[in-house]
């Protein structure tokens, strides 16, 4: 597992870089490098470079009130330890895990939620998927938290989420994804009908890149 890194901003190649990447072939050329994009003004937008980002767990907070195991809002700052991104920014696509003791990590989708789960260590080092008592999704259309192996799945519709990309939004009742699936297209699904096939065809290019220090 690599180590993380802070993000450093795009540079180009030097002249003998190129030439060294071009006897090598095109594709290790193009996965070596990321050209920045060019703005209005000429100058290189900014770009995501190819660096792990760091997303360690939200420690449990006993003055909340709350169990350690039940579902608890969306820190602001929290990011998703797959893609990196801020779920309270998309609320209605959060998701979580809660580890033994009271810990969370949050996620922007049930997509990701599911990713995770497939790979714990990778993500996050020093987890384990044993150690997870407890995982949430976002009932689409109550917002309510919503036990995630209990939740029925819409796979396929005109809904893009946080990522832009296919997604599985949740529903609390089978009848409320029904309704959503016949508005938005798409075909029911339970957790356990979520499988590999599907995950690669909505995720072709995420991989396992994040870990905790």
């Amino acid at each position: 597992m690599r180590a993380c890194a802070p993000a450093a901003p795009p540079r180009r190649p030097t002249r003998r870089a190129i030439t060294a990447l071009l006897l090598l072939g095109g594709s290790a050329a193009v996965a070596a490098w990321r050209w920045p994009l060019r703005g209005a003004a000429g100058a290189p937008a900014p770009m995501e470079d190819d660096v792990c980002v760091v997303a360690p767990p939200t420690p449990y907070n006993p003055a909340s009130g709350l169990p350690p195991e039940a579902p608890r809002e969306v820190p602001a700052d929290a990011r998703c330890p797959v893609c990196g991104m801020y779920p309270a920014r998309a609320r209605a696509w959060a998701a979580q895990v809660i580890f033994a003791g009271g810990d969370a990590h949050f996620f922007d989708s049930p997509l990701s939620l599911i990713l995770y789960l497939r790979d714990v260590g990778h993500y996050t080092r020093g987890r384990t998927a044993e150690a997870i008592v407890a995982r949430y999704v976002t009932d689409m259309g109550t917002g309510a938290w919503v036990p995630a192996l209990a939740a029925t799945y819409v796979a396929g519709s005109s809904a893009k989420g946080p990522m832009r990309a296919g997604n599985l939004p949740a529903f609390a009742h089978p009848a409320e994804a029904a309704r959503f699936a016949q508005a938005r297209g798409g075909r029911l699904l339970r957790w356990d009908g979520v499988d590999a096939s599907l995950l690669r065809a909505l995720a072709p290019v995420r991989r396992p890149a994040h870990a905790e220090h």
